[in-house]
């Protein structure tokens, strides 16, 4: 019988997953500033635009 075992890193903390994972935060601290200080009409405007373009009922 032929048993294989695989030992990974135990932090799991590699560049490959780390810097996906910083761009991701980033983008949405990004997103929220850019939110945060847009006037309130464009947002809703947006939002709302975004809804009836993917379809979703939103009235």
């Amino acid at each position: 019988m032929l048993v294989e075992t695989h030992s990974r890193h135990a932090s799991g903390l590699t560049a490959a997953r780390l810097i996906p994972a910083l761009s991701a935060i980033a983008l949405g601290f990004a997103l929220l500033l850019i939110i945060g200080f847009a006037p309130m009409t464009e947002v809703h405007n947006a939002t709302h635009d975004t809804r009836h373009a993917t379809g979703f009922p939103c009235h």
